[in-house]
């Protein structure tokens, strides 16, 4: 109950059926975002694809110009001197068979997940496991990679990974409650623009259709599409 009269409080002033420019949407869930821990501010962005077509999947990953204000756990698949270059760069958790091992016994230490091409027969046996949790290394979003120490960096900070869910929906965390307003337009921005070169061929009509912003326990602000690029 004092979450929902909470809540109610805080949508005082949204028109919900209003379009805010995408500065005056931040400042607004900014204000609102009054738990007492950092909120993360999230994006949701509604495109004109439909993901059950192999050829409107849209997915791909951003290196936010001010981070997300979270500490990823990195995990990486790499054996020799791969690994070695892995946990120089900050990777959290190194290995191959003995890491294979360890995930399909229940325990994983990372948030994102990083494999050389070389270990991916390995890791594919992990596809029940790290594939419904969004881990599964992919070349597309460049987590199946010889290029360890830049991907292990990437994710470190501030690379965020996007992917259209079944209903033409793409959320993703852009930043916390505490980071300016300017920082967290930058981010969106960066997010849309990436979003954006990865538009499908097969897709058709108005691509970035709808937008809205919210914090982890604020309610969410319809945003301008137009505002959020370029």
């Amino acid at each position: 109950m004092a979450i929902g009269k909470r809540l109610n409080k805080a949508r005082e002033g949204i028109d919900r059926e209003k379009l805010y420019p995408l500065v005056d949407a931040i400042k607004m869930v900014k204000e609102r975002a009054k738990a007492k821990f950092d909120e993360t501010i999230e994006v949701a962005i509604n495109l004109g694809v439909d993901p059950r077509h192999a050829d409107q999947m849209v997915r791909g990953v951003v290196t936010l110009p001010n981070g997300t204000g979270r500490t990823l756990r990195v995990g990486v698949f790499a054996r020799g001197a791969k690994a070695d270059e892995a946990k120089a760069a900050g990777a959290d958790v190194v290995g191959a068979e003995d890491l294979v091992e360890k995930v399909q016994n229940g325990t994983i230490d990372f948030d994102r997940c990083i494999a050389t091409p070389d270990m991916m027969p390995l890791v594919g046996r992990l596809g029940k496991v790290l594939g419904p949790r969004g881990l599964m290394p992919n070349p597309k979003i460049g987590t199946v990679t010889m290029d360890v120490t830049g991907a292990v960096k990437g994710a470190k900070g501030g690379s965020v990974e996007f992917r259209v869910e079944k209903a033409g929906i793409l959320q993703a965390g852009v930043g916390k409650a505490s980071f300016s307003e300017e920082k967290l337009v930058e981010n969106i921005k960066a997010l849309a623009d990436a979003v954006s070169k990865a538009k499908p061929a097969g897709s058709k009509g108005t691509y970035i259709q709808r937008v809205a912003v919210s914090s982890t326990m604020g309610p969410g602000v319809k945003v301008e599409p137009g505002t959020i690029l370029g």
